[in-house]
């Protein structure tokens, strides 16, 4: 009896295991051809968009439907007067994430360019990079590497530079191992109700002149938003506004690519301005940021530091900084590396706090009146709780928190106005 009652249990196994193999062969066989037509089907498409993006002329407009597609090769544009349009920032996405041919994900060399409610995702390199073009819009655009904050992320997102009239807004940017949006080498430039999160930058204006900053949100990141300007470059930067943002708790860890100008940005720093003139900042709400809420430095502090030297009209020296009317919260409670930590225990105390601003010290010891820069090269700083003279030059050793030099006002930079204004 046991004998029987076995062997039919045998039996009774051998058909479900047959049924369970026949199953899974065929679900396997459909699986198969579902990924090898989607493969299809994005190959198709890709071709079909460079062919677009190969063919357009001066007023057309590509419009991408909303869908998730896989993209193996960069994509490049060299034709003025052009619109690439998506269905949304998270609807249509573009992903790079097996990318083998770039290293860009666009490649944009055109005026009078306009990209709009789209997504690219994971490429090698930078995002869209747009080459020294007029009347750029970049409007409700998603940059995004998807694994989170790695050095092998590409390096920017939103990358216009040697470009002229340029707006970017209502785009978010996240995971860019340099800056997420970066303007370099531009004039007359409008950033404005963007959000970037976990970018070694969040925002980076950079030897660029004219631009307005504001009503973004900046958080997560190992730097807010940065105005730096940098040697042997084409053009120096000054006249930069930053206004009206949201900058809290810019502290990731620096995950830049070594001997990246930005690898030296300390984790914790909302908004930072380098070696720039001219620059205001106000109306800003700037929080938590655990080195300093906002940091004004010389390219000494970099440690960035050219091979073939700097050029001979390089002014490292931030000049005309004009601080006032900002909300400030926390920050500075925890900066970032061993001499900033020694620093603030040995001004503060070990359970204290940077002040709201912190100056590295360096001035150009050839433009002073009276031991200070002269009237309209000052940094002048308003509303704050304190401003901590860092002594950089001198290794930190003589810090002061004398508020005196910076009880100042400068006259304001007016708004930068585009021409012509998008219409988007």
């Amino acid at each position: 009896m046991y004998a029987l009652v076995g062997r039919r249990g045998d039996i009774a196994v051998m058909r479900k295991t047959c049924t369970v193999l026949v199953t899974s062969l065929l679900l396997a066989a459909c699986g198969h051809q579902e990924s090898a037509t989607q493969s299809q089907n994005d190959a198709s498409f890709e071709s079909k968009l460079e062919q677009q993006l190969l063919d357009a002329k001066p007023g057309s407009v590509i419009t991408v439907p909303a869908g998730h597609y896989t993209l193996k090769r960069g994509l490049s544009l060299r034709t003025n007067g052009v619109t690439i349009r998506g269905a949304g920032m998270d609807k249509t996405v573009l992903s790079f994430k097996g990318q083998i041919v770039g290293p860009e994900g666009l490649l944009v060399n055109a005026d009078d360019f306009t990209i709009e409610n789209l997504a690219i995702e994971d490429t090698m390199g930078d995002a869209l990079k747009i080459n020294q073009g007029k009347n750029i819009t970049i409007h409700g655009v998603r940059i995004e590497w998807t694994d989170g904050p790695k050095s092998t992320n590409g390096a920017y997102g939103l990358y216009p530079v040697k470009t002229q009239n340029v707006l970017v807004e209502d785009s978010v940017v996240i995971g860019a191992s340099d800056a997420g949006i970066y303007v370099g080498q531009s004039n007359t430039i409008v950033v404005r109700r963007n959000r970037v999160e976990e970018n070694v930058a969040g925002i980076e204006i950079e030897n660029s002149v004219n631009a307005d900053v504001y009503d973004n949100t900046a958080t997560k990141n190992t730097g807010g938003i940065l105005v730096f300007n940098m040697p042997n470059l084409s053009q120096a930067g000054h006249a930069t506004r930053v206004f009206h943002n949201k900058v809290f708790a810019n502290n990731t860890g620096n995950f830049a690519k070594k001997g990246a100008a930005v690898a030296s940005v300390p984790a914790g720093s909302g908004v930072v301005v380098n070696s720039n003139d001219k620059v205001e900042i106000f109306d800003n709400d700037i929080a938590d940021n655990q080195t300093a809420n906002v940091i004004i430095s010389s390219y000494f502090s970099t440690n960035y530091y050219n091979k073939l030297g700097v050029a001979a009209d390089y002014n490292p020296y931030p000049k005309s900084i004009y601080v006032y009317g900002n909300r400030f919260k926390g920050g500075g409670d925890s900066p970032d590396g061993l001499e900033l930590k020694t620093l603030k225990a040995a001004v503060y105390g070990i359970n204290g706090s940077f002040p709201d601003v912190v100056w590295d010290g360096y001035a150009d010891p050839n433009h002073q009146v009276d031991g200070l820069p002269p009237a309209n090269d000052r940094i002048c700083i308003e509303d704050t709780n304190g401003v901590l003279n860092a002594d950089g030059p001198h290794g930190y050793k003589h810090p002061s928190t004398d508020t005196k030099p910076f009880q100042c006002s400068l006259p304001k930079l007016p708004p930068v106005a585009l021409n012509p204004e998008p219409n988007v």
